[in-house]
């Protein structure tokens, strides 16, 4: 057991420190008590984490942040895509290791880690905080699992709530009004018909495609990183076969033409096509001459006094994988072929994504049941229960 003994300092202020063991029997005190009620319950403490196995050395907790997140971010770079690895690192960089870099890990509070987020929640928007949040939660995460402290003062503060974006749809006009104003229709059609992620289309090669059962196989992901390309798996780290339609057929044949097995199917055969400037790329321009053509006949309609054709929403390629979606479910594809399709990792998250694709369903459900029971033959009694 330890002992509990008073001080005095040299400006003659009486103050208490305790003496105890380490569960390593070494001797250790610690001082600076105010109070011999404050000295004895931190005794307490102490005696009671080496009996439950959980002691925490104090000169552990001195551990600065910044020095367990370097071992901490380079566990992720290993594991993780390398987009989202430069995502959480960047987070890290700009809105962790400023503010709690040079903090040691036992000196974090619980109302600070608070107050932090909140006020970064009135700049930033939810996905920024919630990423900022998980970085320093992870981190400190680590510091209790090496003891350095007993709990994570970044669990369980309140977090802002995502509000899901509305998804630009388009209709099967507008993808077609859309893949002939581009320099590269078939890849614009392919991406709405297919759902494929830019980085899955892009790193198709031919020997991926299967002409006879109208399918490509999704081996490559090949995601921008600031400026390089890195080709790794798929996002789910799972291949899976992608129908296309059959109006696809020939032009994905004449992509294949001229080129090796191991040539990409888009582009030159031999680097990947990179995503276009959201504001002057290919894309943009393709979206922003339709919308021209569109304004015009909407300004003609009321020019005659006629109700104005609906015009076709601002959408970027990763749109086109919301259009895919909607195409599909419009077409009859239950949530599971979707789920495929897309290569999200569950149905459950597919239905979560495109809920409101799926609410017309809810329409036909008593449509169809009232149809299946006049088809059995359901004889209604005279004498019904009241």
């Amino acid at each position: 057991m330890g002992s509990v003994h008073s001080y005095t300092t040299k400006a003659g202020r009486k103050l208490y420190r305790i003496s105890y063991r380490r569960p390593d029997h070494s001797q250790t005190t610690e001082r600076g008590f105010t109070r011999k009620i404050d000295a004895e319950l931190r005794l307490a403490e102490v005696e009671l984490g080496k009996a439950k196995g959980d002691y925490i050395n104090p000169s552990d907790a001195k551990e600065r942040i910044s020095s367990i997140a370097t071992g901490w971010l380079q566990a992720r770079e290993h594991a993780m895509k390398p987009s989202s690895y430069r995502a959480l690192k960047s987070s890290w960089e700009t809105h962790v290791q400023p503010r709690w870099g040079d903090r040691s890990v036992g000196g974090v509070k619980h109302s600070e880690v608070q107050d932090w987020l909140s006020a970064l929640a009135k700049e930033r928007g939810a996905t920024t905080v919630l990423r900022a949040h998980g970085v320093l939660a992870g981190i400190l995460d680590v510091a209790v699992k090496d003891r350095r402290v007993s709990r994570n003062v970044a669990r369980g503060v309140t977090l802002p709530r995502k509000t899901p974006k509305s998804k630009p749809y388009l209709t099967h006009a507008q993808v077609q009004k859309l893949a002939d104003a581009s320099a590269y229709p078939t890849l614009v059609l392919f991406l709405a018909y297919t759902g494929l992620r830019w980085g899955e289309a892009t790193g198709l090669r031919v020997k991926h495609v299967d002409a006879l059962r109208r399918r490509v196989r999704i081996e490559e992901n090949a995601v921008m990183v600031g400026t390089v390309i890195h080709v790794g798996t798929p996002k789910t780290h799972e291949t899976r076969s992608v129908p296309y339609p059959e109006f696809l057929a020939l032009p994905i044949a004449k992509l294949c033409e001229g080129k090796g097995r191991d040539e990409l199917l888009f582009g030159d055969g031999q680097l990947h096509m990179r995503l276009p400037n959201s504001r002057d790329g290919w894309f943009a321009a393709a979206v922003k001459r339709v919308l021209a053509d569109e304004e015009k006949l909407v300004a003609a309609a009321k020019a005659k006094g006629e109700k104005p054709p609906a015009t076709m929403p601002r959408v970027t390629p990763h749109d086109l994988r919301h259009t895919a979606a909607s195409l599909a479910i419009s077409a009859g594809a239950n949530v599971k072929a979707v789920q495929r399709m897309l290569g999200h990792a569950s149905a459950s998250m597919t239905l979560d994504t495109y809920a409101d694709l799926f609410d017309d369903d809810l329409d036909g459900v008593a449509a169809a049941l009232d149809q299946a029971r006049r088809a059995a033959n359901v004889v209604t009694p005279l004498s019904q229960e009241k």
